[in-house]
């Protein structure tokens, strides 16, 4: 937002008579308009800072949705564990990135790997930096947990989790972000100088900051800890382990589908800025609106594309398999979403539905077990459209949501050259490579201390029941007598004064096996 500004000097010579008139009411003058800019100013931040909050509020509600996500791919019998991780994907992630996690992402100024300040949130609020953005940036955070989670269901010790959820908020998904998202960073578009290829690693939203890293640390994880018992047979066939509710499914794709809209939007950060001369009806606002509509348009194109493709492999329409189809476009679309067309998010969601479909035909062939598709969705998904944005990323946008840097390079397809692919591609193997040489050794360290996996008996009857103290179900109410053996449910047949039936409870006939 353009600044008021106001001298003495240039008022006096307008208001004319003598000087010491004129300068005394330029005076005035000039302490109005300051008033005005200062209120201007004033506005502007908490304008900002409250979108930035309900961004986080949005990502934060996305916890919700994996939850139920999670609690729906799984048996009955695992159901409290995993919303029990869930929940402390969020607490445990909270102290983590509040300790050390922020400072090694956003800590300035720091080097290019690591920052190393405002441990403990010291220093913020500041010039820099506020209470908003750390919310926001540790509901980030917590999502890379989330979706690592997801991968190692039904069959993990409780402690595994809160270690690894404690590792990666805290240290790994920090480095990553740290490296693209801040101004300090190696890889980051937003360096003031050494750009990585002149352009740095466009990822917006975190296709390969986010997704990716929850990804193939759920990968490393599921591949360590092996399939579940019963998952493959003895001949090496696939066995489908149907999660037991598939409304619990919906209704957590769809939280995740509302909470995207702060997750990518939100990663502008700010709204009330102006594209050029102030006045118009073009600004930051309007990148905003495109970025929800290249994010809605992705997933909707991912979810159809699944559900016909499927159709014609399997014979059958499958809601499980149209709403992880949904949530793979989203994690592509994720890194370009601010700087491509809505008709490029059409294709990329087409490709990350067949991204997806491939890498679960892999998966089965390799015998890997992800109850909930997340290393396919998030890290295959996610790296195609780190990708994609190298391949679609629009000049004018890509200056829009990057200004400062003339000649900035953009998609290949758009006429851009090859630099910001090359950056692209960059990132996903340094991401694929600093998690697996991080959470890769944790999990194999867990694993050797008999830390990792539960014994076949908890796995074949439950964790709820085993580790949590009971199912998450009551499958009866001891308090209603319709359902005890001593008794029986008999239909008396409607008399003439009545049309309706009724039915007693008596006790049953020695005949009659309860």
């Amino acid at each position: 937002m353009s600044t008021l500004t106001c001298s003495v000097s240039d008022l006096a010579p307008l208001l004319g008579t003598s000087f010491n008139d004129t300068s005394a009411a330029a005076t005035y003058l000039c302490s109005r308009f300051q008033t005005i800019s200062n209120s201007l100013s004033d506005t502007s931040y908490a304008v900002n800072s409250t979108y930035l909050l309900f961004s986080a509020y949005l990502v934060f509600a996305m916890q919700l949705g994996f939850a139920m996500l999670c609690a729906g791919s799984v048996r009955a019998k695992n159901t409290m564990n995993i919303m029990l991780t869930n929940v402390l994907d969020a607490a445990a992630g909270a102290i983590s990135y509040y300790l050390f996690g922020f400072a090694f992402a956003f800590g300035a100024s720091s080097n290019g790997f690591i920052g190393y300040h405002s441990f403990g949130l010291e220093n913020v609020p500041s010039s820099q930096t506020d209470y908003s953005f750390f919310l926001y940036q540790w509901a980030f955070a917590i999502a890379a947990a989330g979706i690592t989670s997801g991968s190692i269901a039904e069959r993990t010790q409780f402690v595994a989790y809160l270690i690894y959820s404690s590792f990666l908020t805290g240290f790994v998904y920090p480095i990553v972000s740290h490296w693209f998202w801040s101004s300090d960073g190696w890889a980051s578009p937003t360096r003031a100088d050494n750009l990585l290829f002149g352009s740095g690693v466009i990822d917006f939203a975190g296709s390969g900051v986010v997704h990716m890293v929850g990804g193939i640390a759920g990968l490393w994880g599921a591949f360590i800890e092996g399939p579940r018992i019963g998952r493959f047979d003895r001949s090496g066939r696939s066995v489908v382990l149907r999660g037991h509710s598939a409304s619990l499914v919906v209704l957590g794709t769809f939280l995740l589908w509302f909470g995207w809209y702060g997750f990518n939007p939100g990663s502008f950060l700010t709204i009330l800025k102006s594209y050029g001369e102030s006045g118009g009806y073009y600004g930051q606002w309007s990148a905003v609106g495109r970025t929800a509509v290249t994010t809605t348009l992705a997933g909707c194109t991912a979810a159809l594309t699944t559900l016909f493709s499927k159709r014609l492999m399997v014979g059958h329409w499958n809601v499980v398999d149209v709403c992880n189809g949904l949530l793979g476009g989203f994690a592509a679309i994720t890194s370009g979403c601010s700087v491509v067309e809505p008709w490029a998010a059409i294709i990329c969601g087409v490709v990350a539905a067949w991204v997806l479909i491939g890498c679960n035909k892999l998966a089965e062939k390799l015998k890997y077990d992800d109850p909930l598709e997340a290393a396919q969705l998030h890290g295959g998904c996610g790296s195609w459209g780190v990708l994609f944005t190298g391949l679609f990323a629009k000049e004018a946008y890509v200056n829009e949501v990057y200004p400062g840097r003339p000649g900035r390079p953009f998609g290949l397809f758009m006429g851009g050259g090859g630099r910001l692919l090359a950056a692209q591609i960059i990132q996903i193997l340094v991401v694929a490579g600093w998690v697996t040489a991080t959470m890769g050794p944790l999990f194999y360290l867990l694993h050797k201390m008999k830390l990792l996996r539960i014994s076949s008996d908890d796995e074949m009857q439950g964790m709820d029941m085993t580790r949590h103290g009971g199912f998450a179900y009551a499958y009866h109410d001891e308090d209603d007598p319709s359902i005890k053996p001593a008794y029986v449910m008999r239909r008396i047949e409607p008399t003439n004064e009545s049309t309706t039936p009724d039915y007693e409870i008596s006790p049953p006939p020695t005949n009659v096996h309860v």
